[in-house]
């Protein structure tokens, strides 16, 4: 018999919110059940993930650099959910709601994990029924940031490209990363880097690439196109420290601080801003050929309280307006987002270090990014995207490269920045082309699996507890299911072993060997091999 589903609805606050308010409510307690865990909120605290005592967070103006959803999920089948951000807190024995601009509903769904997303999904963020572009789940992604960083130039991506084609790697998807431009806000590729950049992606397209450059909402200000912008009032205004001033009367366009320095910022809750950009963008397409657009920034720390925007609206909902442009566009990818579980979106996870340490978080928080609908999810450039810890690097981490590579392996999506052939000595390269050779013996299931989670909206990649309810896993972080059958269990640190906990049934090998669970097992793990096992 189905268990009655009981929505109770914890608190009604403020209707109607603007960028300027702040977030107070009444508090409101959740008795947490004997056993229960909870997860969800951002995909950045995967890793920390089921909460502990003690664990708080505000979802209101902060994404953490990822994707985040009013959403919380427990191992017992409830959910709370709102259409706004509140504040959550684990203390004792008590889920505490506070400072929510909305409703907010306590769900009884069933029993599970499985059964809260299920539910939750069902009725708040439904699946469209549509995937974004194929290419980016069949074969290898390849960025050219930490090869290029702010260098981006015609003649060294065509070598980038060529390397991949002539080192044995197959071609895919080639994301073109910041600095294409002159400056920000001019949708053309500057002439001093690229002599002939519709002949680039022409000769890409032959070598069997698809292309997308790097986009964001900033406007470089001072420039012919910020003063139009300006005069159209296209852009986000700044209240000058008047909070009682109106979008019609103010005057200044606000500056905002992001990590490439001050731009103007366009103000996507104006449908005429959204209409020049995407103008923009569809003169990339006809120009040059462009196939997508990587769209990064977005964070809601770059919608501070000075704003003014054309419509009332919050730091989350100004990021979940960047969210929307991309689905005019099948090939997409971002990494800030709110509240756009189930759409055919392709989002990344934050750029993580080249170390260990950040390796260990790419399980945890991919599977935290499906349980909050983000099911379209790629785990960051192989062997870590965060430039900045190459900076002064005397040399790489060879082994971290290889283990980084197979644990993209068998996720939704695989992607290379740095060039493993200019770091990897040859028994190292080799092994990270056996991941790719594994990802592609795979791909049949994994695009299964990914067609299938665009209908039901299912994660691709799940953790251990949504699939294995009761059995203890809930804390398991270095093994995920690839839909329901196929478990993975990355090497995560240094070294050539690895314990194994199988789930109850029988799990198949690689090598043929059956193992019978519960149990665990702890196996000898050869650098070129990942333990890979299907559920009998």
């Amino acid at each position: 018999m189905n268990k009655l589903i009981i929505v109770t609805c914890l608190l009604i606050w403020v209707c109607g919110v603007s960028s300027a308010q702040t977030n107070q409510s009444v508090k409101k307690n959740i008795t947490i059940e004997t056993g229960e865990k909870w997860f969800g909120g951002t995909v950045d605290d995967g890793y920390v993930m089921p909460f502990q005592n003690g664990y708080s967070f505000n979802l209101y103006g902060n994404n953490k650099d990822n994707q985040s959803a009013p959403l919380l999920l427990s191992t017992k089948g409830r959910y709370v959910w709102s259409n706004q951000p509140f504040e959550f807190t684990i203390q004792g024995n008590q889920l505490i709601i506070d400072k929510a601009l909305d409703s907010v509903v306590l769900v009884n769904a069933g029993n599970t994990l499985a059964d809260a997303f299920k539910a939750a999904s069902k009725s708040k963020f439904a699946a469209s029924g549509q995937m974004p572009d194929s290419l980016l789940f069949a074969r290898p992604q390849y960025n050219t940031w930490i090869e290029l960083v702010y260098n981006q130039n015609q003649q060294d991506i065509l070598k980038y490209a060529h390397q991949i084609i002539d080192n044995g790697f197959p071609p895919g998807v080639m994301m073109i990363d910041d600095n294409w431009m002159d400056f920000y806000g001019k949708f053309s590729f500057r002439k001093d880097r690229f002599t002939d950049a519709k002949q680039m992606i022409a000769e890409l397209h032959q070598l069997g690439f698809k292309v997308m450059v790097w986009v964001c909402p900033f406007i470089s200000s001072d420039t012919e196109i910020s003063r139009d912008l300006e005069a159209k009032k296209l852009l986000l205004m700044d209240d000058q420290g008047d909070k009682t001033l109106t979008w019609d009367k103010a005057t200044r366009p606000a500056i905002i601080s992001w990590w490439n320095g001050y731009s103007a910022e366009l103000d996507f809750t104006n449908p005429d801003a959204v209409k020049w950009y995407k103008a923009q963008l569809q003169n990339m397409v006809t120009n040059y050929g462009l196939d997508g657009f990587k769209f990064d920034a977005g964070d809601m720390e770059f919608y501070p309280s000075n704003v003014i925007s054309f419509k009332p609206s919050t730091p989350n909902q100004q990021s979940e307006l960047w969210g929307s442009i991309g689905l005019s566009y099948p090939l997409n990818e971002y990494r800030a987002m709110w509240k756009s579980g189930g759409q055919p979106l392709a989002e990344r996870l934050r750029d993580k270090k080249h170390n260990w340490i950040d390796l260990q978080k790419l399980i945890p928080n991919i599977t935290a990014s499906g349980l909050l609908g983000y099911q379209f999810t790629c785990p960051d450039m192989i062997g870590g995207g965060e430039y900045g810890s190459f900076i002064g690097l005397s040399h790489f981490d060879q082994d971290l490269v290889v283990r980084s590579a197979q644990c993209s392996a068998l996720m939704p999506m695989m992607q290379f920045s740095v060039a493993p052939w200019r770091i990897l000595d040859a028994s190292h390269l080799q092994a990270v082309k056996k991941a790719v050779a594994l990802r592609k013996k795979y791909t049949a299931y994994i695009m299964q699996t990914v067609k299938q989670s665009a209908i039901t909206g299912e994660p691709v990649v799940r953790n251990m507890e949504y699939e294995f309810p009761g059995q203890g896993l809930d804390t398991i972080k270095d093994q995920f299911m690839l839909g329901k059958m196929i478990m993975v269990a990355p090497v995560l640190e240094k070294g050539d072993h690895r314990k194994i906990i199988f789930p109850k049934g029988k799990w198949q090998g690689e090598d043929g060997k059956i193992f019978k669970g519960p149990s665990v097992k702890t196996i000898e793990v050869g650098l070129d091999d990942m333990p890979v096992f299907k559920k009998l």
